[in-house]
């Protein structure tokens, strides 16, 4: 476990080396457009999720990484362009936290996520991205 997480911090240092390269500029939807998947978002800049990574931890930290399901994951907060290209990612939270709690993290932070709620209902709530986040969530 050791040696795959030395890597995996190795590669990350790299991405964040060439975020300035590999970071794409959010531009949001038409309202003439015709992607499907799409066409009812217009103005969005993108999706944001969050996603459960499966991972090994020392026994002492394994309650704080638990799921309600027993698996033992890390929690990371995603937000990407309709063309899958990544915008910003928050990765690191012990899985036995709420996605709302990453979220709120994500906004909380100084080069964190700007958004602003454009309308929400009791069953859903709408965010819209004011601005394009600085830096990165690593």
């Amino acid at each position: 476990g050791e040696t795959i997480s030395i890597s995996f911090h190795n590669v990350l240092n790299v991405v964040i080396c060439l975020q300035d390269v590999l970071s794409k500029k959010a531009e949001p939807i038409t309202a003439n457009s015709t992607n499907l998947w799409w066409i009812w978002f217009k103005n969005c800049l993108g999706a944001l999720d969050g996603i459960h990574i499966k991972i090994r931890v020392p026994k002492v930290n394994k309650p704080r990484y638990q799921t309600q399901k027993g698996d033992i994951t890390t929690n990371m907060l995603g937000f990407c362009t309709p063309d899958i290209h990544f915008v910003y990612v928050l990765p690191g939270w012990e899985g036995s936290v709420v996605d709302g709690r990453v979220l709120q993290d994500a906004i909380s932070r100084r080069y964190g996520l700007k958004i602003v709620m454009s309308g929400f209902s009791q069953s859903s709530v709408s965010f819209q991205i004011l601005e394009e986040p600085k830096g990165n969530g690593f």
